[in-house]
């Protein structure tokens, strides 16, 4: 039957095609499309004409050809039931639901086809041109499905603000949470703030005191924005303006006071300038401190040398104290043994108790008036 059938086919011109279920096929004929095809076997009359068959996967959705771009253009009335069409107008966008899942968004003045056996479809399309903030369940749906083009989307941290800006021009704050903003056309930028207490370091501050002496100083600076549109839009970068400001505020106490002053006092920079100057665009500075002072190599040995030669002298000072205390004693002690000869006589006893412990052997002599008369032998 095959043998039969495949020699009418060749005596009658006919080419037979196959096409697997999940797939389409555009035929044309001597250049010119003849339908798109689905699962099955098809039979075309091809005697002295040219056939080509285009084969399509339709279960991705989306019918990404310039063969069947045309077809639709040109011929809609072939593709009716196998391709839609879906189109967007200036200041539109659309999002595309397959099944009920977000397929896809669409920017303004944009076209897509797709395969109609691959859904259901279903479109929704709004009006980008008055709103740009992206409605929140379709938000929700592009965050679950990943989807990041076209829209753009701002994580706000708890603590945080962020100042919304469309093409340059502030608009509105936004709270903690997820915000989602179509991206097609203007510009959507948001700058985070962080609301809470913060500290900026400043280390490494080399400057000259009154008396020309280098040294490098730390600082540290609390501060929390209180105005974020204002820290915002009031400088390019609010946190570099205040670092100059509390540099300035530095060298303005620092550079009036000499070493042995910023040494020995505990300095405190006024902060009423910086405090001022940051108010104005909606940051409270609550502290502002030294930290460190460093000392070059050189002035370090210098300030060791003057503080050892200090030191000295105040020990000297102490040891001629102690010594004069000393002689005065000595001088009352005999003063009272010329008064009182048993004090002098209790005196020699103590001496020769401790020379006792001390030797072997001792013959002591003490004088005719002495306590002791005859020679005296120790013994162990």
């Amino acid at each position: 039957m095959t043998v039969f059938r495949n020699f009418a086919d060749a005596l009658l011109g006919v080419t037979r095609i196959v096409i697997n279920e999940g797939e389409r096929a555009l035929v044309s004929l001597d250049g010119r499309y003849k339908g798109i095809v689905g699962p099955g076997e098809h039979a075309f009359v091809t005697r002295n004409r040219q056939l080509a068959v285009q084969r399509f996967a339709i279960a991705g959705g989306n019918a990404v050809d310039a063969a069947l771009a045309t077809l639709v253009r040109e011929r809609p009335e072939l593709a009716q039931g196998e391709l839609m069409e879906v189109r967007t107008g200036q200041g539109e966008a659309a999002a595309i639901f397959r099944d009920g899942v977000l397929f896809g968004l669409m920017k303004p003045d944009a076209r897509t086809i797709l395969w109609i056996d691959a859904g259901p479809w279903a479109v929704e399309v709004y009006n980008v041109a008055d709103e740009l903030r992206v409605p929140d369940a379709l938000a929700k749906r592009t965050t679950k499905s990943r989807i990041t083009d076209p829209v753009k989307r701002f994580e706000v941290g708890q603590s945080q603000v962020a100042v919304l800006f469309v093409d340059g021009v502030q608009t509105d704050t936004l709270g903690p949470g997820s915000h989602v903003f179509w991206s097609v056309g203007p510009k959507v930028e948001a700058s985070l703030i962080d609301t809470r207490r913060m500290a900026l370091e400043i280390a490494g501050q080399e400057l000259l005191t009154k008396d020309r002496v280098t040294i490098r100083v730390n600082l540290s600076v609390v501060y929390r924005v209180t105005d974020p549109v204002a820290a915002v839009t009031g400088a390019r970068d609010f946190a570099e303006t205040l670092y100059r400001e509390a540099q300035f505020a530095l060298r303005r106490t620092l550079g009036t006071m000499t070493l042995d002053r910023i040494l020995a006092e505990k300095v405190d920079i006024d902060p009423t300038p910086v405090r001022d100057e940051m108010a104005a665009l909606g940051v409270e500075v609550s502290e502002l401190a030294m930290k460190d002072v460093i000392l070059p190599g050189e002035m370090r040995a210098i300030l060791n040398q003057v503080v050892a030669a200090e030191k000295e002298a105040e020990a000297n000072v102490i040891r001629r104290r102690e010594e004069t205390n000393a002689t005065r004693s000595l001088l009352n002690t005999a003063k009272v043994m010329e008064e009182n000869p048993m004090v002098l006589r209790l005196k020699e006893l103590e001496a020769l108790q401790e020379l006792a412990g001390k030797v072997e052997r001792l013959t002591v002599h003490n004088g005719t008036n002495g306590l002791i008369n005859d020679l005296v032998r120790l013994r162990e």
